[in-house]
């Protein structure tokens, strides 16, 4: 078939980060383009991902500042927190965003189907309603889900999807899990005011960080309150007739929660969507495989973004999104994602955040490596009379000099780390850091004061 044979020139199945860029950069370009979104128009990070998520970190740290208040001077009579009314005002800006995403993709004159879509013969696309369309290419931007463990009573475990809708704020959770979603959470609900447990099957938090940061983030949420319960795994969770959860797990005797949470990693959304009916090919953990140019087993089939399992990061997502657009439609040379040297945070409390190689990564790869600390507490908690010390730390290859990865805990650290990324990704030298003048007093100077 030629071009104009089919209706449309790129259907696009799931409309969250990766696959709106990519369909509205399509667009642009030329194509006819259509799109297809069973749940909400946003995706995961939009709709019950890391924007919500970092709006209720940003109400879970008035837990600290409205106590640290009182050394800086500040009175604070009758504070309360009501859990329904930040909940509500989270869902309300959540709405606001949807209507943006929704309007971006009509003002960029792409189709939206607001309903579930799946492949079923050779460029055909069959909707939920019957109608059956072609496209020349295909883009799945389908994204992942929560995994949830096997175990008995697991239909009472809640995810990150459904933590956003709780009516109350549970007097004692459990957590499963022990990546970045895990200790997010744990954070959010210990400054809430939950008896928070984090139970994990390995002895290990945050695996992919250094290990500096990750000791110092358990030594910091041991102290906050925070119960952690290393190489565990459920056995069972029973509920009772007043709703609470009776919880066995490996080692330990059963214990009684209000919630259980599972984060335990995120599953790549492939089922039900006819890729079968076209040889799609498909990982071991169901994720599409895909070329450097995000290009499955069948050429007109693409795919980015959580679905891939490549590197689950929104930003990552919309970067695949834009490459393939201009690929596929652009007219130019075709474009590859670089997925080295990818920035990522922990918005933890307090946060971590990482760009780079870890020091055992470096002297695993690299040999003769240097390392520089700096471990210090900072100002405002000084006032505050709060222990917590930050602590940053950069590995420079010793052979050149290059810095090769920076990672930092502590109070802003993430919007700190953005553009020190910068510098990493463009291969600067310690030398480089050392030459440039610090902003005093700030935390980020730590960084060009390395001695």
């Amino acid at each position: 078939m030629s071009a104009s044979e089919y209706d449309y020139d790129l259907f696009t199945i799931g409309i969250g980060s990766g696959g709106t860029r990519a369909s509205r950069i399509a667009s642009g370009h030329g194509a006819r383009v259509a799109a297809a979104e069973e749940y909400r128009v946003g995706g995961t990070c939009v709709i019950r991902g890391c924007v919500p998520k970092k709006m209720l970190v940003y109400g879970a740290h008035f837990a600290e500042d409205l106590e640290d208040a009182l050394n800086f001077g500040w009175s604070i009579e009758g504070k309360s927190f009501d859990w329904v009314a930040l909940r509500d005002h989270v869902q309300k800006d959540i709405d606001r965003l949807e209507g943006l995403y929704n309007e971006t993709l009509e003002n960029h004159g792409v189709e939206v189907f607001h309903e579930r879509a799946r492949i079923t013969g050779d460029h055909e696309i069959t909707l939920e309603s019957g109608r059956v369309v072609t496209a020349r290419y295909i883009l799945v931007a389908t994204g992942a889900r929560p995994h949830v463990p096997e175990c008995e009573g697991r239909e009472h475990i809640i995810t990150s999807n459904e933590a956003f809708h709780l009516d109350e704020v549970p007097r004692r959770v459990l957590i499963l899990g022990g990546g970045y979603i895990a200790n997010e959470f744990a954070g959010i609900f210990n400054e809430f005011g939950s008896k928070v447990t984090l139970a994990n099957r390995s002895d290990v938090l945050l695996r992919s960080y250094d290990e500096a940061l990750r000791d110092r983030l358990l030594q910091i949420s041991l102290t906050k309150g925070i119960e952690f319960l290393f190489n565990n795994k459920f056995e069972y969770i029973r509920k009772r007739d007043d709703g609470a959860l009776d919880v066995k797990l490996t080692d330990h005797d059963e214990r009684v929660y209000d919630v259980v949470m599972a984060a335990t990693g995120r599953v790549a959304n492939t089922e039900g969507l006819g890729l079968e009916n076209i040889g799609v090919e498909l990982g071991p953990r169901g994720e599409i495989k895909v070329d450097e140019y995000s290009k499955s087993s069948v050429d007109y089939v693409y795919a980015v973004g959580d679905v891939t399992a490549r590197v689950q990061l929104t930003p990552v997502a919309i970067r695949e999104g834009q490459a393939f657009a201009d690929t596929v439609f652009g007219g130019g040379d075709p474009v590859a994602v670089d997925h080295s040297c990818i920035p990522s945070a922990v918005f933890s409390h307090p946060p971590i955040a990482a760009v780079g190689m870890t020091e055992g990564e470096a002297r695993n790869r690299l040999g003769n490596v240097k390392v520089y600390q700096a471990d210090f507490r900072p100002m405002k908690n000084v006032v505050a009379g709060r222990n917590e010390r930050g602590l940053y730390k950069m590995v420079v290859d010793a052979a050149n000099d290059r810095v090769v990865g920076l990672h930092m805990i502590g109070p802003e650290s993430p919007e700190i780390m953005q553009m020190a990324a910068v510098a990493v990704k463009a291969g600067l030298t310690k030398a480089d850091f050392d030459a440039t003048m610090a902003i005093h007093p700030t935390m980020a100077e730590e960084l060009v004061l390395f001695k």
